[in-house]
C-alpha cells in the first residue's frame, strides 16, 4: 500500500531545443519528425502539474545544439545533497555533463564527475534503501561500483536485455523510496531484464507491480511517484489500472512527443534528495 505523498524538489530543463536529430536508440528515428511546439506544451503540462500537487521545481538553462538536454534525470544520481554525475555513452550527449554538474556546483553540492560510462537517473533508481543500478546499453558495471562507493548505499545490479528499454527508467520505476524492499515499493517490466536479473528483482520486491509490454512500451514505466500520486502516461491503461487497485492515485500527463526521442515523464525529471 501506498505511502503518504511526500513533497519533492526537482530539476528541469526547457525543450527550447528539443528534436531528434541522430538515432541513439530505437525510439529515434530521423522520418518521424517532432512537432517542436506540441512538445513544449506538454512540457510545461507536466511542470505545472508537478506545482499543483506541491512540489519544487527549477530549471537548468537549455544550450542550444544539445537537443536531449531535456532530459534531466540522465544527468546525475543525487542522494543526500551529493551529486553523481554522469559520463554519456553518445558523444552526442556528453556536453550536457558539464552543464548539469556546473547548476549543481553553482547550488552547493558536492558533485562527484564518474570515472565510467553512467547516465544518472536513467540507470540509477533508489528503492527501498538500495540503489538498483541498470547496464547493458549505457551505465556500465563499474559504474555501479564507483556509485556504491561515493554514497555507500548497497547498490544492486541489473542486466537489462530489451534495446528498446536501454535505460533501469523505461523498464522499471521507484513507487516508494524511502519504504523497505519487502512491500510493493516498484513496479517493473520483467521481460526487459535477463533471468537472473528478474530472479533478483523477484527475492527483493515480492509484492511489486508487475507491468505489461504493451504498458513499457507506452512509457508507462517512465513515471514519477511522490510515494502516493503517481505522474504517468495516460496511454499504460492497464498499468494505471494495477496502480489505483493498490491504492495510488495515477496522475496522467501527456509527453508523447518525447517517446519519439526514447523520452517520457522521469526521463524529464531529475529529483534533488536532500
Amino acid at each position: 500500500m501506498p505511502t503518504d505523498s511526500r513533497l519533492r524538489r526537482y530539476l528541469v530543463c526547457e525543450p527550447r531545443y528539443f528534436d531528434v536529430q541522430y538515432a541513439i536508440n530505437p525510439w529515434m528515428s530521423l522520418d518521424a519528425p517532432v512537432d517542436t511546439a506540441r512538445a513544449r506544451l506538454q512540457w510545461q503540462t507536466l511542470i505545472d502539474t508537478y506545482r499543483a500537487y506541491g512540489h519544487a521545481v527549477e530549471t537548468v538553462k537549455p544550450v542550444a545544439g544539445l537537443p536531449d538536454m531535456v532530459f534531466a534525470a540522465n544527468a546525475a544520481l543525487v542522494l543526500g545533497g551529493r551529486v553523481f554525475g554522469s559520463s554519456f555513452h553518445a558523444p552526442e550527449r556528453r556536453p550536457e555533463s558539464a552543464e548539469y554538474e556546473s547548476w549543481f556546483k553553482a547550488a552547493g553540492h558536492d558533485v562527484h564527475h564518474p570515472e565510467s560510462l553512467c547516465e544518472g537517473e536513467g540507470d540509477l533508481v533508489p528503492a527501498g534503501g538500495l540503489i538498483l543500478a541498470g547496464t547493458g546499453f549505457r551505465t556500465s558495471r563499474a559504474a555501479h561500483a564507483e556509485v556504491q562507493e561515493f554514497f555507500g548505499v548497497p547498490t544492486i545490479s541489473l542486466q537489462l536485455v530489451d534495446p528498446y528499454f536501454y535505460h533501469l527508467d523505461t523498464a522499471l520505476f521507484a513507487l516508494d523510496d524511502t519504504g523497505g524492499a519487502d512491500g510493493a515499493t516498484i513496479a517493473y517490466y520483467p521481460g526487459a531484464f535477463s533471468a537472473g536479473s528478474r530472479e533478483v528483482l523477484e527475492r527483493l520486491f515480492p509484492r511489486a507491480v508487475l507491468a505489461t509490454r504493451d504498458d513499457a512500451m507506452a512509457f508507462g514505466l517512465n513515471s514519477v511517484s511522490d510515494g502516493r500520486h503517481v505522474f504517468i502516461a495516460p496511454q499504460a491503461t492497464h498499468l494505471i489500472d494495477q496502480l489505483t487497485h493498490e491504492g495510488y492515485v495515477p496522475v496522467p500527463v501527456d509527453l508523447s512527443e518525447f517517446h519519439k526521442a526514447g523520452g517520457g515523464i522521469k526521463c524529464c525529471t531529475q529529483e534533488v534528495r536532500s
